[in-house]
């Protein structure tokens, strides 16, 4: 079985489990937790942040994030494909109260600067009070760059603006920018200046659960209280803690064999559309820039050949894009811990044997 749906499906390797079980272990909710109070100070101070806050997924954490930014009636500008507003739920406006207003992304990834200046609305009772800025990095895999990071942080403090990175694969965006083994500084600088981020441990970093949100000590005191509200404080949570503690220390530079590996998918699957006749203009191979690559497959082919990947324990994930009635299937490919080489050497000569019945 060779498992591309995504990066959460990793498993703790032998080392994260034999951390998990030595772990020295307290009441996270009385704040006595030794393992998970060090991934905090750890996090916090790897990323340049005051404080952060152990939760139990990166949906909380976004959660929280926004509800401590924001109060009833106060506004989030958003990205239409943001984690944050398309696929956590409505947890903003279900639970928080909070209006998100969503921008149209540009080809890159990015929200236009003049989009997001345009929608923060004038100190008038008739609008919502636009409070927050939120980017995601990286977003459907594609890295946001620094010196995009840096605009929008000062056009939101310009206009007086918080600001919130959905980080849940920034690690990803890090490897992805710095030379080799400067992903942490490049981490560091991504989010310099941001009023809080989420970073996922259960993603690339192969943390079975678990995410953090970081900012400063004000800020975390407040999030606490809301993680309470949600039902995110847990007691003895340092077995959990260190597994993500022990992601961080060894995991990070990592990210850049499933970057190499999803590539080498990319190359290879790119190989077996341009060899085939009939696969010429019915099978397009994105560019991967980290470890989440896209296919859009016709979709008169996508079934027979997602049939044919199941039946060769092939995992992936897929879904209608474009207009007209189902004309385009894409399908993502996430390269990660549990996914090696030979993984994608196998599922690359799968779908050539594919490619050459069709």
């Amino acid at each position: 079985m060779s498992d591309f749906r995504s990066d959460t499906v990793t498993r703790p390797t032998a080392a994260m489990k034999a951390a998990m079980l030595e772990a020295p272990l307290g009441d996270d909710v009385f704040g006595d937790d030794p393992t998970v109070n060090r991934l905090q100070e750890v996090a916090a101070g790897m990323l340049g942040f005051e404080a952060a806050l152990f939760a139990p997924s990166g949906t909380q954490t976004n959660l929280i994030a926004l509800m401590t930014h924001c109060q009833r009636g106060d506004e989030a500008i958003v990205g239409q494909q943001w984690h944050t507003y398309r696929w956590e739920g409505g947890g903003m406006a279900v639970l928080g109260s909070i209006q998100p207003q969503p921008l149209e992304h540009q080809p890159d990834g990015t929200l236009a600067l003049a989009d997001i200046e345009a929608a923060i609305k004038p100190d008038d009772p008739h609008f919502a009070r636009t409070r927050l800025v939120v980017l995601e990095n990286t977003t459907g895999g594609k890295v946001l760059p620094q010196h995009y990071m840096q605009d929008v942080r000062d056009l939101a403090a310009r206009r007086g603006l918080s600001t919130h990175i959905d980080g849940a694969r920034l690690f990803n965006a890090a490897v992805a920018l710095a030379p080799a083994g400067q992903a942490l500084q490049q981490a560091r600088a991504l989010c310099a200046g941001y009023d809080s981020l989420s970073l996922c441990l259960s993603k690339g970093l192969g943390a079975p659960v678990g995410s953090l949100l970081l900012g400063s000590k004000d800020f975390i005191a407040r999030a606490r209280r809301v993680r309470k509200m949600l039902g995110g404080g847990m007691r003895q949570a340092g077995m959990l803690a260190a597994a993500g503690l022990y992601a961080l220390e060894h995991h990070v530079a990592r990210l850049a064999d499933d970057h190499a590996n999803a590539r080498l998918l990319a190359e290879g699957l790119g190989a077996a559309a341009r060899g085939n006749p009939a696969l010429a203009g019915r099978m397009h191979v994105h560019p991967v820039q980290t470890n989440i690559l896209f296919t859009d497959i016709d979709a008169a082919l996508a079934d027979p050949l997602l049939a044919h990947l199941a039946a060769h324990g092939i995992r992936v994930t897929s879904g209608y894009v474009g207009a007209g009635e189902r004309s385009v299937r894409r399908v993502r490919w996430v390269t990660h811990l549990d996914v090696g080489r030979k993984d994608v050497e196998r599922a690359v000569a799968v779908l050539q044997d594919w490619s050459e019945a069709v």
